[in-house]
């Protein structure tokens, strides 16, 4: 319990600091510049769990390039549906946050920033052709990027990524130091991932995620939860996220069922057997007009219920970006906290 409030302030202190610096409130781009900046650049790597090369955007943190024998904690922010690798910088600012944050007092840490492409992080139910992708006119992507053979996405992100960081980069190399983040569908991948994977990830965090993706109702949301039981209800439950969900989940409820983030918990709490070193810490947030402030509720509800010790919170916002720029402070400093024991260390 004293970890906890310990963690919480620390949480709070630097969401103070960071906005004493930037003026009393966060700006996209637009803040008090810090004086030191880390570096942002791409690599590309061969993902075995996909079949073909990706790119990863990595942020280092400023002083990487000259603290020559330290190492440090790693984030991970995945991006949503119809995102890429450049998403969190380009659209989201993630690498003046982590700036401002360090100038603030924050711990430095390398965040990277893969390319999921429609893939939800999981391993597909249903496989595609190459040819039937790379006919497929309505992604943004040429097909050599997109189109992979094997889709296993969850393995990608906890496998490949994780080793092709601590293989090049002078990462802490355990779960402890390694989080994980994203926003919509990559705040589905970021719990599921850390709750399936929790000797890889030691925390995780959401913003705006698709985090009970059966659910059906009641709307406005009440206990109760209804959620849905055949291929009809989860048509209905998905609305026009069933095309692409479908593909990696399945058609069938049993595929759905076993990717639920709730489920998924579950089964971590009893993997767990009582211990609560073995569970990832957990932080979701949700934009209260945003279309899955509902699931949000549902999963909030549901680890509730199963005893998962968790960070939940709500705050006026949609589904777009305005609102993931202005809560990152928070997913970073939360796996900042959780990330820091051994902070710096060579």
């Amino acid at each position: 319990m004293r970890r906890q409030w310990a963690l919480r302030a620390m949480q709070w202190a630097a969401c103070v600091a960071l906005c004493a610096l930037t003026g009393g409130a966060f700006r996209h781009a637009s803040a008090q510049a810090p004086s030191i900046r880390g570096v942002v650049h791409t690599d590309t790597l061969w993902a075995q769990s996909l079949g073909i090369r990706k790119a990863l955007t990595v942020y280092l943190p400023p002083s990487y390039a000259t603290s020559r024998n330290r190492r440090y904690p790693v984030l991970v922010y995945l991006h949503g549906l119809g995102g890429n690798e450049r998403n969190w910088v380009e659209q989201g600012a993630l690498d003046h946050t982590l700036d401002s944050l360090m100038a603030a007092g924050q711990p430095e840490a390398i965040v990277v920033m893969p390319d999921g492409d429609d893939g939800w992080y999981t391993t597909w139910s249903t496989l595609i052709t190459m040819t039937a992708c790379a006919a497929d006119t309505t992604r943004r992507e040429p097909a050599a990027q997109f189109c992979v053979p094997w889709p296993h996405y969850d393995d990608y992100i906890a496998r490949d990524i994780v080793s092709h960081v601590d293989a090049h980069y002078r990462s802490i190399a355990d779960r402890a130091h390694r989080g994980i983040a994203g926003l919509s569908m990559g705040g589905y991948g970021a719990l599921s991932l850390a709750l399936a994977y929790p000797a890889v990830f030691g925390a995780a965090a959401s913003h705006s995620g698709v985090v009970s993706p059966r659910l059906l109702g009641p709307k406005p949301y009440a206990t109760p939860s209804q959620y849905a039981i055949d291929t009809l209800q989860m048509k209905t439950a998905t609305g026009w996220l069933w095309r692409s969900m479908s593909s990696a989940f399945g058609s069938d409820t049993i595929g759905w069922t076993a990717r639920d983030p709730g489920r998924i918990a579950e089964r971590a709490v009893h993997a767990a057997n009582g211990s609560r070193a073995a569970m990832p810490a957990l932080r979701f947030d949700c934009g209260v007009n945003d279309p899955y402030i509902d699931q949000n509720r549902d999963l909030h509800q549901t680890l509730r219920q199963l005893g998962v010790s968790h960070e939940y919170a709500e705050w006026p916002g949609k589904h777009e970006w305005p609102y993931w720029r202005a809560h990152a402070v928070q997913s970073v400093v939360f796996l900042l906290a959780h990330t820091r024991s051994r902070a710096g260390r060579p």
